[in-house]
């Protein structure tokens, strides 16, 4: 049954990433899709922060669905840069995240406490400036992505450490495509 709920999970994250590098709205629904089954999935693994970033993701990809289907003129939709003051905060959001999920995560019987704050915190992080259209998502991704392959490997979740592959080949794909979208 596990092994169900992963393909299709999976299937979906996959869709949801392809939709976000064509800056298309679907990458909400498809993604609430594939984080309410991974939140199951990672928490029966024992992959906490994972856990709960997929119910951050499932918060995150209402905010992004409200901000990118808004008709209020005042909220920026084209795919933008951050400014500086921007990447400064979302480093300093990184930070924070990764200490509070380190600690949180050392009362827990996890065997991959400061792997999984590191990913979960760059995710985190990913998705906030995903929701916001910054470019600078992307990188936060490919860098993520590179280490989810190896853990989820580790953790014997194979399709899922294929499934980040792929995400990493479309986090690559969609910072090229939206840099080329920006010119």
């Amino acid at each position: 049954m596990e092994l169900i709920l992963e393909i299709i999970a999976t299937s979906f994250g996959i869709l949801s990433v392809w939709f976000a590098r064509k800056n298309n709205i679907l990458v909400f629904p498809t993604g609430i899709i594939s984080v309410l089954i991974y939140a199951y999935i990672t928490y029966e693994n024992k992959i906490y922060a994972e856990t709960g970033i997929n119910f951050y993701y499932f918060i995150m990809s209402i905010y992004g669905w409200v901000l990118w289907s808004s008709n209020n003129k005042n909220i920026k939709k084209e795919i933008s840069y951050s400014t500086k003051i921007e990447a400064f905060l979302s480093i300093i959001v990184f930070f924070l995240f990764f200490i509070l999920l380190f600690y949180l995560l050392k009362l827990t019987d996890s065997d991959v406490v400061v792997i999984d704050s590191f990913t979960t915190s760059l995710s985190l992080t990913a998705m906030l400036l995903l929701a916001r259209r910054k470019v600078e998502n992307w990188l936060y991704w490919i860098i993520a992505d590179i280490i989810y392959v190896p853990l989820f490997i580790y953790k014997g979740l194979y399709i899922t450490s294929i499934q980040y592959l792929v995400f990493l080949y479309l986090a690559i794909m969609g910072y090229r495509e939206w840099k080329r979208k920006i010119k």
